[in-house]
């Protein structure tokens, strides 16, 4: 007889389920990251107000983010609920789980091309879990600043090799902030002007792109890995290029346009 012992989520915690049956009165789901084990959705907690149809909500075979309520080890029960559930709650458990599949494809790809054992594949993974969240938030900082950015998890030198190969054709997640800048300058030779002040500052910068819109506008881009360090970029950049223009006695003028976040591999 097995002695292994059912890991059980811990009360408050979010989880992803799918739903396996629906009733008048709930649903069973069974619980993704816990071996498909089984929990019960009650149709009181699966919308706020009375619920005519429990099938409106929820069914066969969806996937739903779901907070647990209780838990019962002795008896098995996990009871949860959908509409205790938050959207931003939702947002960043659905972006821990696509992590987690991600990373999970990676260290396939790793085994596969380094010929590891599961024994070899199960030690790298639980070395990178030491200092990170997620494997693959490992490899993108490998991706972003080379293998020697991980050397404390003392990776075999043919491993690390193949991990490196595999990081560099990552996309990389990152973030555009971008605004439109309305340059004028009356001298003769105000366009060579614009145009040299414009080209020095792109100069200075890989990250900056300055895209001319027809006179006087031009958009100003500054792509970064977060916005934190996109914003902190922008403000010296407007500062300098406003400067150097109203230096040569010509005129600035900024505007903000929405900010982009790009898609991740």
């Amino acid at each position: 007889m097995s002695t292994e012992v059912q890991e059980m989520p811990e009360q408050g915690e979010i989880v992803l389920a799918t739903v396996t049956k629906v009733m008048d009165h709930g649903a069973y789901v069974i619980l993704d990251e816990y071996d498909n084990l089984q929990g019960f959705l009650h149709i009181s907690e699966i919308a706020p107000g009375w619920i005519r149809s429990v099938n409106r909500f929820v069914k066969d075979g969806e996937k739903k983010v779901l907070l647990v309520k209780k838990v019962n080890p002795q008896r098995g029960d996990i009871d949860l609920s959908l509409k205790q559930v938050s959207k931003d709650q939702k947002k960043q458990k659905l972006k821990e789980v696509k992590k987690f599949e991600k990373g999970k494809t990676l260290l396939q790809n790793v085994q596969e091309k380094a010929k590891l054992s599961d024994e070899d594949i199960e030690k790298l993974e639980d070395n990178i879990y030491l200092k990170y969240d997620s494997v693959y938030d490992a490899f993108i900082e490998i991706g972003r600043n080379g293998i020697d950015s991980v050397k404390e998890l003392k990776i075999p030198k043919k491993t690390a090799s193949i991990i490196e190969e595999i990081c560099s054709k990552i996309k990389l997640p990152s973030v555009e902030i971008r605004g439109i800048m309305e340059i004028t300058n009356s001298k003769s030779d105000g366009i060579e002007i614009i145009k040299k002040i414009l080209l020095d500052e792109l100069k200075k910068d890989s990250t900056i792109g300055i895209t001319y819109l027809g006179a006087p506008k031009y958009r100003l881009s500054i792509t970064s890995e977060d916005f934190k360090s996109a914003e902190k970029s922008l403000k010296p950049i407007i500062t300098n290029i406003q400067s150097n223009i109203e230096k040569k006695k010509g005129a600035f003028k900024f505007t903000r346009e929405e900010s982009k976040k790009t898609r991740e591999n």
